[in-house]
């Protein structure tokens, strides 16, 4: 399955955007296969690593999608739900997540709030 991955990637893409792909890993010894690296080296895409959970650049979506999938779609039923439907609650979701879901990382203020008090915001 892991050798599929970059072919189903480069059967999806352009060879102009084969120039720009960053195949992300989490560490997994496919990483290291020989097919693997062969594969990404035959399309010219680019092998990018980081250990799980350290990467700088996804960190906080890592933060926010584990906390929507636990405050959202765990112990709820979500049979009969449309992929529109699905698609307004997360939207739903973020605008909230944004807005006025309180964080104990800006001294439990919602974002607003707490710009509002360091005089960032009317």
């Amino acid at each position: 399955m892991a050798d599929s991955m970059p072919g189903a990637a480069l059967d999806t893409t352009t060879d102009h955007e084969r120039r720009h792909l960053v195949i992300r890993s989490d560490c997994g010894c496919h990483f290291r296969w020989p097919e693997w690296m062969g594969i990404c080296e035959e399309a010219g895409m680019a092998r990018s690593m980081s250990r799980k959970g350290c990467s700088t650049d996804d960190s906080g979506m890592e933060g926010l999608f584990g906390t929507m999938k636990t405050e959202m779609l765990h112990g709820r039923d979500w049979a009969g739900v449309t992929l529109d439907e699905l698609g307004q609650r997360i939207d739903a979701y973020i605008e909230r997540h944004n807005t006025t879901r309180i964080k104990r990382s800006l001294g439990s203020m919602s974002p607003p709030r707490y710009r509002r008090s360091l005089g960032l915001a009317a």
